[in-house]
This record gives structure tokens, C-alpha cells and sequence, in this order.
């Protein structure tokens, strides 16, 4: 029988093996979009997977997409496949049609400063927004607003708007929006929908932390291979205790981080997932701390160099952990669910969050 799970996961692979090269990489972070990497995606159906084909996807399962955001996180995928993944997911919420262009997206919190004024024919959109993924890039922008009634779902044409460039420390754009009396008509709207902020934090923290579990078995991979080729006093250096200690240490924390994403994705799926995605981000992200020092420690100076491969995966994770809320924002909020629910209901809570989805 054909796995046909297996049969995305390796094409995957291999498509992004290929293509995800050192050049590439370097090229991105100097403002050159990999436009022959997205087309790739986009033939293979990888750009709307985990979409269904009712809703104009490629199909898939959930679980296959978190499967293919995780292989792009290994091989530091230079584009926006991730914020492309939740937008599409958003707008087949809101009934609204997806695309397989870039895409990026933006919530109407408190710290963006972005007002909506309702017309006969659509809306205005006023304000602006900072440290957008991918915003120059993105043909369309999937904006969350609100109403007295409830929430909003804005498809946006990137041209609308005006973008200042900006990076994280992985060289990935990080720019600013504003939204100067930005019309957006009817037809490209949704609204009351049922999804809200929290939803979509929980979601990009899910994603988040499937790429960084890609970029640690990246790490891992890295620190084996070159243990092995690097020779000091006329021996190996993964024939070395101390090395060997610390490459164990660090396969502890890629399998803890990649047991715990897993657990997030099955919660994800049955609808039930938000202490198991908050557990994640914060493990994923205690993982990152643990194993980026160790890499660099085994790879030495050689690993800091703009010649090898490592600093990509490395500058991904302390960019990546910060997105969709640190580990200080989630072990608050979920110091706080733990509290609200009790002492006496401590133990429930914890075996729940398992069983729920076994």
C-alpha cells in the first residue's frame, strides 16, 4: 500500500535539498526573492497543502503540512511558505478564496494601530503595522479586523500599501505597513467569522514551532557530520568524551522538541490543542537555548563564518523563538490557566492533555 504521507515527506526532501542551496539562501537575505523555489512549490502543490480541494487547495492532510513546514525549516526555506500556510487556512475559515502567491498576514492588535471604517460598498483600512513577515514580498496581505458584531477577514493587494524594509537576525523581511486610507471592497471580505487573535497566536506558535524543530534536526545533522570530519590531536573530535556529552545533550533536546510539536499537531487537529501548542513553544524554545551554544561550541569559529551553513538554522531559531509569543509570554499564560483551575485539579489537567488525543 502507498503511503501517500511518505510520498509528500520525501518529495519534499528532496525538492528543497535541491533547491534550498547556500547561494539561494545568501541571495534572499540581500532582498533577492527565490522566485524558481516558489514556482517549484507552488507545481507541486506544496504552497496550499493541508487545504482542501473544496476550498481550492492541493489537499493533504493538516498533519502532512506541519510535516512539509517542518522539512522547510530544516533546509531554511527563504520564503514565505509558513505565513502563506496560515493565511490560506484563514481565509478557507472565512469562506473567502485562497491563493498559491505569497502571502502574508497582519492581526488588528492593540500594538498595530489599525482602525476600519465600513462603506456602503467595503471598508477603509487606516493605520499601520510593524515587523510584518514577508510584507514586500507578499502579492496579498490577510488582515483581521474588527466590528461591533465580531470579527473581519481583509484580503488586501500588497501594492495598496506602503512598505518600509525591514529584517530579523535570520536576514528574513520583517517590514513595515501602512495602511493610508486603504479601500478594500465587498467581494474581499468576510464578515463575523469565528476566528479571532488567539486562534491565530496559537496557530503561528504551532508553526513556529514545527520550523524550529526542522531547524534543530538541521543543528543536529550539522554538529554529527562535522564532529566526525574534524580531526584535533590527530584524532576525530566525536572520539572525544566531552563532545560526545555534548552531542548527546543536544539529540536530547531535538527529540524532546520534536515530541512535543508532534503532540501539539495531533491537539491542533482534534480541535483541542492549546495547552499542548503553549507547552510546545516554550519546550521548543528552551530547546533552542540549550542547542544553539552547543552546535557553535562543537563547530567552533568555523561555525559563525558566513562560509557554512550552520548560522542559518541558528540565526532562524533565535528569530523564530520571539515570534508568536516567547517562552516568557507562554509560561505566563499558562502559569495563569493552571492557576485559574486549581489546585485540586492539577493532575486532571495534565493527564487530560494527553488522553484527549491518544
Amino acid at each position: 500500500m502507498i503511503d501517500l504521507s511518505q510520498i509528500i515527506e520525501d518529495t519534499s526532501r528532496k525538492l528543497l535539498k535541491d533547491l534550498c542551496t547556500k547561494d539561494l539562501i545568501d541571495d534572499s537575505e540581500e532582498g533577492e526573492f527565490p522566485v524558481k523555489l516558489w514556482e517549484v512549490l507552488n507545481e507541486t502543490g506544496m504552497t496550499t497543502i493541508g487545504i482542501s480541494e473544496e476550498s481550492g487547495g492541493s489537499g493533504g492532510s493538516l498533519t502532512d503540512a506541519f510535516n512539509f513546514l517542518r522539512i522547510a525549516g530544516n533546509f531554511s526555506a527563504p520564503v514565505p511558505i509558513a505565513e502563506t500556510f496560515i493565511a490560506n487556512w484563514i481565509l478557507s475559515k472565512a469562506g473567502l478564496p485562497i491563493s498559491n502567491k505569497p502571502m502574508t498576514l497582519v492581526l488588528s492588535s492593540k500594538e498595530q494601530k489599525i482602525s476600519f471604517t465600513e462603506k456602503s460598498n467595503g471598508y477603509i483600512i487606516s493605520g499601520s503595522a510593524k515587523n510584518v513577515p514577508w510584507a514586500r514580498t507578499a502579492q496579498t496581505i490577510v488582515v483581521l479586523g474588527d466590528s461591533d458584531e465580531g470579527k473581519i477577514i481583509f484580503i488586501v493587494d500588497q501594492d495598496a500599501c506602503q512598505i518600509e524594509p525591514g529584517k530579523n537576525l535570520a536576514g528574513e523581511s520583517r517590514d513595515h505597513l501602512d495602511f493610508k486610507n486603504v479601500f478594500v471592497e465587498n467581494k474581499s471580505v468576510s464578515r463575523f467569522v469565528e476566528i479571532d487573535e488567539d486562534k491565530i497566536l496559537y496557530l503561528g506558535a504551532l508553526v513556529r514551532s514545527v520550523q524550529m524543530t526542522g531547524a534543530l534536526e538541521r543543528v543536529l545533522e550539522l554538529s554529527v557530520a562535522y564532529s566526525t570530519e574534524r580531526e584535533q590531536f590527530g584524532r576525530q573530535i566525536a572520539k572525544f568524551q566531552a563532545v560526545q556529552q555534548q552531542i548527546a545533550i543536544l539529540a536530547g533536546e531535538v527529540s524532546a522538541a520534536k515530541a512535543v510539536t508532534d503532540l501539539a499537531i495531533k491537539a491542533f487537529i482534534a480541535e483541542d490543542g492549546e495547552k499542548q501548542i503553549m507547552i510546545a513553544k516554550i519546550r521548543v524554545g528552551d530547546a533552542a537555548s540549550l542547542a544553539v551554544p552547543i552546535a557553535h561550541q562543537i563547530h567552533g569559529a568555523m561555525g559563525f563564518t558566513d562560509e557554512h551553513y550552520l548560522q542559518h538554522s541558528t540565526r532562524r531559531l533565535w528569530s523564530w523563538r520571539d515570534e508568536f509569543g516567547n517562552e516568557d509570554f507562554w509560561s505566563q499564560k499558562l502559569g495563569e490557566e493552571v492557576l485559574s483551575s486549581g489546585a485540586d485539579n492539577l493532575w486532571a489537567l495534565i493527564t487530560s492533555m494527553n488522553s484527549k488525543i491518544v
